[in-house]
């Protein structure tokens, strides 16, 4: 009961007597399923979750989160079932405690992934009930505060993990007081010596600022004084150490250069106040007009509110401002659970953090949705956790919301996924722009869609969204799987084809038989394995011709036959990344080709003399005859090598013969051979052999051109 008794005297101060008996009785429970269990410290483990519930009792969180908080770990770590807790405490804790708690009974590949794929788990609990983000946030700030017990390694793994996840959702959610000791604390374990000589040097440069910053106190006081505005709470304001190194590292300042700015807050009563008091610093001291940022009026992702302005102060002195009222204050420091802190006192908080808060995660729903892969998750919401933002307009004048950085393709996929994948085009101030312009504040943005519109793969290079980057990802899966199943289909329709068959005339036992051997749910599922280059077409069309057996029996042993050549697949250019054609030797149409085989990629398409094929002789059920289709169009690559003399002009006369047969050189490469000639290997896109012909045919009638020939 003594390592009860603290928390108890914080509950007193808000909660019934009722309430704490029964948090009282968790922490009884608590105890019990944890006995023996001891922390790296040597603490009986009991210590950490009190502790945890300590923290939320402060932010005054409600009975159910401060009891989850004290059961957060006995599903993990003890023998307890969730349907214990939900019998004995009741489901809204049972769930709370199951959102916290990693999934220990699933085995993962390796750390990164369990961490992703148990980070996944707890957002989606999150997005059903916020506490378990506040909870898993106290959690995490005891055991960074306890970080000095564990082992280097372990040590640093932890403030990795915290300063790249756990600190920016902090700072998404409002929680400032949290983000502040997460990025310090990480700071000092990750970087010790850089911690401790920026602490010393702060705490110098604080005994010198101390009278300074007395003086400009006293100043804007007695300022706000005379232009009769109501009483105003004005205090000097420190960056924390994380802050001014990652400062002092982006933006290339001296620890000098960044401690010359002063920054102050004013708190007042209301928002006219604010305003007013902006007026009266205005008149005070000049104010830089870049420098002034109304988060008021736009508040920012995490829901902050205040009015930002930098001024010329005396002797010069930039002086940062920031004016915000007691509710804006209270949000400020601790965000979405300010909620909790005012529903003991008779005023509620303006739910619009909470909106927000429900806002991203109904984002990051959406990007779970269209994310198959967890690791592919996790990196998805790292760039959604971006702390900067600009403010768009749509064409009706209503305000987005976007991370700094992004373009009109995220705008796009921010106003709807429907109208991301369509897009082709995009107004900026009315004016047609490139998809990837950068957006900045204030650009009234129109964007264009056309119904046969899709993704193009070019746009992951520039869009930051996390939301953008998954839809786009799962278009392309999804354009890839259905390319797969067309292109598997294919090649087993041209192997059966081969062996006197079609689909439609196998056994009709054969194909479940088959499909269960190789643990397949659908026929689409064999196509698409088949398409990726996972099983051989032909080994699947003589496993689909035996009989089929009983369940449990033998794996089928399918053989290849030593019938002849099977008949050649014809090459259409429609089948999508299924099918690519190798840059080893540049395959053009009119050139005899083979198909390879690679399991995952697909087939590659190789011209018959290239030393690929050669090597790939030995394993004779990985090549594909192919043929081209009579009706391909597109260009393809070819690579050519010619010796040119080295006189001005060489180039532009080379260009120019190639422009003149409607060809396109997609790369050029130069080296001199000697003073008097030079080496250059061109990769053009043709159309065929014959329009190949055509080219080498112009560029043999440059004089400067000694030799040429096409690369094999």
């Amino acid at each position: 009961m003594a390592f009860f008794s603290e928390l108890r005297r914080e509950l007193e101060h808000y909660l019934s007597e009722e309430a704490i008996d029964q948090i009282n009785k968790a922490y009884l429970f608590a105890a019990q399923a944890h006995q023996g269990q001891k922390r790296h410290s040597g603490d009986p483990y009991i210590v950490h979750p009190l502790a945890v519930a300590h923290t939320l009792a402060e932010m005054r969180m409600d009975e159910q989160t401060i009891i989850a908080a004290i059961l957060h770990d006995v599903i993990e770590d003890t023998a307890t079932d969730k349907t214990v807790l939900a019998m004995k405490f009741g489901s809204d804790v049972a769930e709370l405690v199951d959102g916290v708690s990693k999934l220990v009974q699933i085995q993962f590949k390796d750390r990164l992934e369990a961490q992703a794929e148990n980070f996944r788990k707890m957002l989606l609990a999150m997005a059903k009930d916020i506490r378990v983000i506040i909870i898993k946030l106290a959690d995490r700030l005891h055991n960074m505060r306890t970080l000095d017990a564990l082992p280097p390694e372990k040590r640093q793994r932890i403030a990795k993990e915290t300063l790249e996840i756990y600190a920016p959702i902090a700072n998404r959610l409002g929680m400032h007081s949290f983000r502040v000791e997460f990025e310090d604390l990480a700071f000092a374990a990750l970087h010790p010596y850089r911690h401790r000589v920026l602490q010393n040097a702060v705490q110098k440069a604080k005994r010198k600022r101390k009278k300074t910053i007395s003086n400009l106190e006293t100043t804007i006081k007695e300022h706000l004084e005379k232009t009769k505005l109501p009483p105003s709470l004005v205090w000097g304001k420190q960056k924390h150490l994380y802050s001014i190194y990652k400062e002092m590292r982006e933006k290339h300042l001296s620890f000098a250069e960044l401690m010359d700015i002063y920054t102050f807050c004013i708190i007042v009563d209301s928002i006219d106040t604010s305003y007013r008091a902006l007026g009266a610093a205005h008149s005070l001291y000049k104010p830089l007009p870049e420098r002034f940022r109304d988060h008021i009026a736009l508040p920012k992702a995490n829901g902050y509110q205040a009015l930002h302005t930098t001024l010329f102060g005396p002797q010069g002195i930039p002086i940062e401002i920031q004016i915000r009222t007691v509710e804006m204050d209270n949000r400020a420091d601790s965000g979405i659970a300010s909620h909790w802190l005012t529903q003991s006192g008779a005023q509620a908080l303006d739910a619009s953090t909470h909106v927000r808060a429900n806002e991203w995660l109904k984002r990051l729903l959406d990007i779970q949705q269209n994310t198959g892969n967890p690791l592919e998750f996790i990196e998805n919401i790292k760039s959604d956790l971006f702390p900067e933002e600009v403010y768009v307009f749509t064409p009706n004048g209503d305000i987005m919301e976007l991370p700094r950085g992004s373009t009109s393709v995220d705008f796009a996929y921010a106003v709807h996924s429907d109208i991301g994948n369509s897009c082709v085009a995009a107004r900026i101030d009315r004016r047609l722009a490139p998809l990837s312009t950068q957006l900045a504040n204030g650009q009234t943005i129109e964007i264009i869609t056309s119904d046969g519109a899709q993704p193009n793969p070019a746009w992951l290079n520039f869009v930051v969204t996390g939301k953008a980057h998954s839809n786009i990802h799962h278009f392309l899966k999804a354009q890839r799987k259905a390319e797969a199943i067309t292109f598997g289909r294919r090649l087993l329709d041209n192997a059966l084809n081969h062996l006197g068959t079609v689909w439609k005339k196998l056994p009709v036992r054969n194909i479940p038989a088959v499909l269960q051997h190789h643990h397949y749910k659908t026929e689409e599922d064999l196509f698409e394995t088949i398409g990726l280059g996972h099983h051989t077409p032909m080994l699947i069309a003589e496993e689909l011709l035996q009989r089929s057996q009983p369940t449990g029996a033998s794996s089928i042993e399918p053989k290849l036959t030593n019938q002849p050549k099977q008949k050649p697949l014809a090459i259409k250019g429609t089948e999508g990344k299924i099918l690519h054609f190798a840059e080893c030797c540049h395959p053009i149409p009119g050139d005899p080709i083979l198909g390879i085989i690679h399991s995952g990629q697909g087939v590659s398409i190789h011209a018959e003399h290239c030393k690929q094929i050669v090597k790939t002789h030995h394993r004779p059920e990985q090549l594909v005859p192919v043929y081209w289709d009579e009706s391909i169009k597109g260009d393809f690559k070819a690579e050519i090598r010619l010796e040119a003399k080295n006189q001005p002009g060489v180039l532009a006369q080379l260009a120019s013969a190639i422009a003149h047969t409607k060809a396109n050189i997609d790369n050029i490469a130069i080296t001199d051979r000697d003073g008097n000639y030079s080496n250059v290997i061109m990769t053009l896109s043709v159309q065929n052999r014959v329009h190949l012909a055509q080219v080498i045919k112009r560029l043999r009638n440059v004089k400067a051109v000694m030799r040429l020939a096409r690369s094999k």
